[in-house]
């Protein structure tokens, strides 16, 4: 504003001296000789001044900020404030209860495995802990819909699951009576008491569903049997009895039903393509077939120590004679074809 000032002033001191000049052509004479006005060294003396008023001006900055737009955005008015902002981390923090189905998710008892009625199994799911919290034994797995299937409704978790890490939860179920399909929904329940389970939301249930088929599997009542005379047979009992998951390499106990525990009645191998049950250590086995086979028709058959591939013996029993020399029977129920897992039941009948 200073600069425009003292141009102002200088102009105006120019035109002042070119009137001056003028109306001094225009006056009568006088006696007196008055001095002559050079208008040319006049404006030579303005320039110089005008130049040097420049150049001690400090040159002003634009004080408009300068305004960007972004493509398919209005463009902000030039009197419009511009703020800058600082980029931030959006993305919402994770949950602490958070879950997403494994790989599998149905370890045992894919759905819609046929099961007989009244046949005992274990249904295992493999979870993800997808949250930023520990699982523990303060979290359980539990039923909250559908068919229960005999299960017990709240199994609490062994051990701790970390965040990222993976989780198999069984629990042990009961095929109905009545033929027909069942499926029932279960959860996860945090310490404090809130369900979650898998989906984008995490409140998603995960499921058992089976189908429910065939002969009823024997209760194993032991029974005795009276002859003409006084003395009484033997009462023939159960030793041991239920499901089993074999993987490639386990040992099983046929006279405990336990994996890898020193007993040595036979090993689930993958031998080339197929899935074998090797008998060893005086066991001997035989494919009985399709029907439950009595402790008589176990005892009949003519038992060897070869191995026996399971991959066409699905819904077949299998009579064996363990190394303690109590025969059974073994149930093919499934085999996974893609990691060979192998859902057997067993019924070992005690002979004193």
């Amino acid at each position: 504003m200073k600069q425009f000032r003292l141009i102002k002033i200088l102009v105006l001191l120019i035109i002042g001296v070119s009137a001056l000049s003028l109306s001094g052509c225009n006056l009568p004479s006088r006696a007196t000789t008055t001095p002559t006005l050079n208008v040319t060294q006049a404006y030579q003396t303005v320039e110089a001044r005008l130049t040097e008023a420049i150049s001690r001006t400090p040159s002003i900055s634009p004080t408009r900020p300068i305004v960007t737009s972004t493509p398919g955005q209005p463009s902000p008015s030039p009197t419009q404030e511009v703020q800058t902002v600082t980029p931030e981390n959006t993305q919402p923090s994770s949950s602490c209860d958070q879950a997403l189905p494994g790989v599998p998710i149905d370890v045992t008892i894919p759905d819609d495995t046929i099961l007989r009625p009244g046949e005992i199994f274990t249904k295992t799911w493999r979870l993800q802990n997808a949250g930023n919290c520990t699982w523990n034994s303060n979290y359980a797995l539990v039923w909250f819909s559908g068919e229960q299937l005999d299960a017990t409704s709240n199994v609490p978790l062994n051990g701790s699951t970390a965040a990222g890490q993976s989780v198999d939860l069984s629990v042990e179920m009961k095929a109905p009576e009545t033929p027909g399909t069942y499926q029932g929904w279960w959860k996860l329940r945090n310490p404090s008491g809130a369900m979650f389970g898998i989906g984008p939301n995490s409140d998603a249930g995960f499921w058992v569903r089976i189908i429910v088929e065939g002969t009823p599997i024997s209760s194993g009542t032991p029974t005795v049997t009276e002859t003409s005379g006084p003395t009484l047979t033997p009462t023939v009992g159960v030793q041991v009895s239920g499901p089993a998951t074999l993987l490639f390499g386990d040992l099983y106990d046929l006279d405990r039903n336990e994996i890898n525990d020193g007993g040595e009645d036979l090993t689930y191998e993958e031998v080339g393509l197929t899935h074998n049950l090797i008998p060893f250590d005086n066991t001997v086995m035989a494919v009985s077939g399709p029907n439950q086979p009595s402790l008589t028709t176990c005892q009949g058959l003519n038992l060897s120590a070869d191995p026996i591939s399971v991959d066409n013996l699905t819904g077949n029993f299998i009579c064996y004679r363990t190394n303690m020399s109590l025969p059974g029977w073994l149930y093919i129920n499934t085999l996974d074809p893609e990691n060979g897992n192998l859902n057997v039941e067993i019924y070992t009948w005690l002979i004193p």
